[in-house]
């Protein structure tokens, strides 16, 4: 399935171009415009915009538009299409992105749209050093690594401040003695005491 095709767009498109596309044809082929036609031109629409949907979905993800365009670029393409589930998966192996639709009747017999879905199943990768580095990156820029970050911050710094808040205060005291010094003595006093 040509996703640009299906937006009336170039593979040039901007984010913008493919967002308006896709408003103007969500418009005009959404199902619940077309509550009151036929069977056959709902289920028209209906395929149309869930094309229309999956089109948009890969197109305004950056990393899905370049993983789509490397994939049907001259091969052949990897994917394959199936209309009636509206889904394609990679051929080598099965995996990559999913897209549902499900709709129901109601007390009527008549049918009525319930919803839209679609998922995105990331590649497994495999557990080198890229991989485990790419996570720790990530998790840099995470918020948790961020509260972490200055939880660990405060107590090292209170650390800091207390240690060296009790050596001015012992020289503030104790101009003339250095605390070895004073230790010495205190000992010395024990001793002294002992002996008697």
């Amino acid at each position: 399935m040509d996703y640009y095709k299906i937006l009336g767009l170039n593979k040039t498109a901007t984010k913008s171009e493919i967002k308006d596309a896709f408003r103007k044809l969500a418009i005009k082929f959404h199902p619940d415009k077309h509550t009151a036609s036929s069977k056959s031109v709902q289920d028209n629409a209906t395929l149309k915009f869930k094309q229309l949907s999956e089109a948009y979905d890969v197109l305004s993800d950056d990393r899905k538009r370049a993983d789509y365009n490397l994939r049907h670029s001259g091969s052949g393409g990897g994917y394959t299409t199936s209309s009636s589930s509206s889904s394609y998966s990679h051929n080598s192996n099965n995996r990559g992105y999913g897209y549902g639709y499900s709709s129901r009747t109601n007390n009527t017999g008549s049918g009525y749209n319930e919803g839209y879905g679609y998922g995105y199943s990331k590649p497994p990768y495999n557990n080198g050093f890229a991989h485990k580095f790419g996570k720790f990156a990530h998790y840099l820029t995470t918020r948790d690594f961020l509260l972490h970050a200055t939880f660990i911050g405060i107590i090292l710094g209170g650390t800091i401040i207390i240690e060296k808040s009790r050596g001015l205060l012992w020289n503030l005291h104790n101009s003339r003695k250095s605390f070895e010094a004073a230790m010495d003595n205190i000992q010395k006093a024990k001793e002294g005491k002992d002996k008697k």
